[in-house]
């Protein structure tokens, strides 16, 4: 797989919170859902985002909107627009914190608050990514707070949002399958539209994808960590000198290929023992380690906590990530929900601090 395949493997939609919001204006919604990921775009009528801290940004009908978690920002019409709605973790929605969750709901996957005689309200669509996983850590880390891809760059895309415009209030069955997929191909289009732009501040490991040399040599050291590499074999494995490739690999990348092999290993590693069925001793073999207290050292040299540990802490975290949204929009087959109670959990790992507030547009052309 190519090294942006693998990154996103991490998060992948798997039951992603979709939803359609119709809203007439004035309209605002502050959200501190502390979502990972969200993709955000408008089918009709104008948005604009504001991110704590930062700028605010239009965003057009067609225009995808990608924002990096946890961090709380505004969405409304209209950037003097006051926000009366609180969009927590869950989704739980309130107003003088007082739930929403009923008197909001319009039907499937739908939700807003619309007045007579408004004609023409703000329909937005929003996909939320519940859950990080630590591959996707990775690649969260360095996305910019802000992300936005304008309508008409890519037509595929184009029609995809429409799609699932289409899509969202449909009841069919396997209809959420349908929904993450859709969302998945959203997220990737805009991500590689970031890659590929001259003036994106990506890191060396995700934009040495696109080399002739390196990004053959990642691909096999993602599609075989296990594999007892060598600078040597690895070279041989793209056709160049060992000399060249840790040259050139050092250059792009910013590590030697066997550090990155290294990091690499422990990064997929740390995402395995998320599942309790497997034990740290198969977790090490299929990461390249011989037995799991080989694994146990390296995990607690570079990371400071034991495999137990971290499976332990990620299980926690699991467990205290937000569950069944409570918005109050009804699936399929589903009344609306009840009133939302009961506060968010506090996360049981400690979160990284985050760097000042970034915005990228893309090019239009």
């Amino acid at each position: 797989m190519d090294t942006l395949t693998g990154l996103l493997d991490g998060p992948k939609a798997r039951g992603a919170f979709v939803l359609r919001s119709v809203l007439s204006t004035p309209w605002a919604l502050r959200i501190e859902d502390r979502a990972p990921l969200t993709l955000l775009t408008m089918l009709d009528g104008e948005a604009w985002i504001l991110p704590d801290g930062g700028q605010p940004v239009p965003v057009r009908p067609g225009d995808l909107a990608l924002l990096r978690g946890p961090d709380a920002y505004t969405v409304a019409d209209d950037p003097r627009s006051e926000a009366d709605i609180v969009v927590g973790p869950g989704q739980i929605c309130s107003r003088d914190g007082v739930s929403v969750a009923t008197s909001m709901a319009l039907g499937v996957r739908t939700w807003g608050e619309t007045r007579p005689g408004d004609e023409r309200p703000s329909v937005m669509l929003t996909g939320t990514y519940a859950a990080e996983h630590e591959i996707g850590r990775r690649l969260l880390a360095h996305l910019p707070t802000l992300l936005v891809r304008p309508a008409g760059v890519d037509t595929t895309e184009d029609t995809l949002v429409r799609l699932l415009g289409t899509e969202v209030t449909r009841a069919d069955p396997g209809q959420e399958v349908v929904l993450d997929r859709l969302l998945d191909l959203l997220v990737v289009g805009v991500l590689r539209g970031w890659l590929a732009a001259p003036d994106a501040d990506a890191p060396g490991w995700l934009r040495a994808q696109g080399d002739d040399v390196v990004g053959p040599a990642l691909r096999l050291l993602h599609d075989d960590p296990a594999r007892p590499w060598t600078v040597a074999a690895l070279a041989a494995g793209v056709g160049v000198s060992r000399a060249g490739l840790a040259r050139r690999f050092t250059a792009l990348v910013g590590e030697p290929p066997m550090a990155y092999l290294a990091n690499w290993r422990l990064t997929v590693a740390a995402d395995l023992l998320r599942d309790p069925e497997l034990t740290i001793a198969a977790v090490a073999r299929r990461v390249g380690y011989g037995d799991a207290f080989a694994l146990s050292t390296a995990f607690k040299r570079v990371r400071g906590i034991t495999p137990q540990e971290h499976r332990r802490s990620a299980a926690a975290a699991d467990a205290s990530e937000p569950g069944v949204p409570e918005t109050g929009v009804p699936r399929p087959g589903e009344p609306a929900a009840g009133a939302a109670a009961g506060a968010a959990a506090t996360d049981a790992t400690a979160r990284p601090s985050r760097p000042t507030p970034t915005t990228v547009v893309l090019a239009a052309g």
